[in-house]
């Protein structure tokens, strides 16, 4: 079975291992397409290549870099062309115009296709996005929804093709571990790592932080234009000496940056354009024993839980600064519980969110719509 992946988020290294466990299928010939960067909230992010072990790399040049949904790929026909794939999976959502663009160009070459979404709210885009969405959706063979409330958007427009619910990416849980026991900071430590936007919900953790009372330190890793307000608010609260701007860390150094902390904290807000579609990070702290706590925005509640239980961390009302005070000042007050979610949290991440995993159930898709006849 030749597969072709195109997907500009595999230009990150720590998400490389899922296609070499991809790779590693006996049955799975892999050719995986990149761009050289790509261009997001004023920074470039370059291609990192760490694993890169069991498929084919290829670098193509990439249109209108740093638009999500208007970017494409124009040398991806004739790299079809050369793949010859029976299979060609296309790591975007459908209304954007790279995935019309290579549905199109695998219906060329004869080739089945699928998509990714993470599109959880139930949304209708204008021409000529509708136009790519409705196309995209004849074309497919399948999709796969990274959570579940994206899989009944894709029913709920209309698309009767195979659908499969699966992360866009695991963990290595080799690199993401528990550190070594080693002397920590006695000062309870509170971390955010993500975009620094409204709608994440920092300045809800500065003010929850702010009321914290007693002594702790808030760590907030990431870029975006947010950054001179929370500075601001952090000031106006009286707490600039305790919170640190850290800037963005590259894939590789982020299980060092989640060491560092007794608590991840992902507190997304809910607005009329988005929700959150997964929190990556909740999966990459958890799977180095760190306690999280998440708003109930999106799927987060079904990221650290299964049901009410508290599996992995906390979850709370998004917005609600009370709440997350209280969540952390129960975890700060109780370190036999930050001990026992840590390590609830690591057996979550390891049967659920493993990159071997994630792999596994994509190749077992690959499969299915290679042997199925029909839609």
């Amino acid at each position: 079975m030749r597969v072709t992946l195109i997907s500009k988020a595999c230009i990150v290294g720590a998400y490389q291992t899922k296609l070499e466990a991809i790779a590693a299928s006996d049955d799975v010939e892999l050719t995986v397409v990149v761009p050289s960067s790509w261009r997001e909230g004023g920074r470039v992010i370059p291609l990192e290549r760490d694993h890169v072990r069991g498929y084919e790399l290829v670098v193509a040049p990439m249109a209108l870099n740093g638009h999500f949904h208007a970017h494409f790929y124009p040398s991806l026909p004739a790299i079809l062309r050369r793949s010859r794939p029976d299979l060609v999976h296309m790591d975007e959502e459908p209304y954007n115009l790279a995935t019309y663009l290579a549905l199109r160009a695998a219906d060329r070459v004869g080739a089945r296709a699928l998509f990714f979404t993470w599109q959880n709210l139930l949304r209708r885009y204008p021409p000529p996005f509708s136009w790519f969405e409705r196309d995209v959706y004849r074309r497919s063979a399948g999709a796969i929804a990274g959570n579940a409330e994206a899989q009944n958007v894709l029913v709920a427009k209309g698309l009767t093709r195979s659908t499969r619910v699966i992360p866009q990416f695991g963990i290595d849980p080799e690199l993401f571990a528990p550190a070594a026991e080693q002397a920590r900071e006695d000062t309870f430590t509170i971390g955010y790592a993500g975009r620094l936007v409204e709608e994440k919900g920092v300045h809800i953790l500065l003010d929850a932080a702010h009321a914290l009372g007693g002594e702790w330190r808030l760590l907030l890793y990431g870029e975006g234009p947010q950054k001179e307000a929370l500075s601001a608010r952090a000031a106006a609260l009286g707490v600039s000496d305790r919170v640190q701007f850290r800037g963005h860390a590259p894939s590789r150094q982020m299980p060092d940056v989640y060491r560092q902390m007794d608590v991840l904290v992902l507190p997304s807000l809910t607005r009329p354009n988005w929700k959150e579609q997964f929190g990556r990070v909740l999966v990459e702290a958890m799977a180095c024993g760190v306690v999280v706590v998440g708003s109930d925005s999106g799927e987060i509640p079904n990221v650290i839980a299964s049901g009410p239980a508290p599996d992995a961390g906390l979850v709370v009302p998004e917005g609600d600064a009370n709440a997350l005070t209280a969540a952390l000042s129960r975890l700060r007050d109780d370190p036999s519980l930050r001990q026992m979610l840590g390590e609830q949290g690591r057996r979550r991440a390891l049967e659920r969110y493993t990159q071997a995993r994630i792999a596994a159930e994509t190749v077992a898709f690959y499969r299915q719509l290679c042997g199925a006849s029909g839609s």
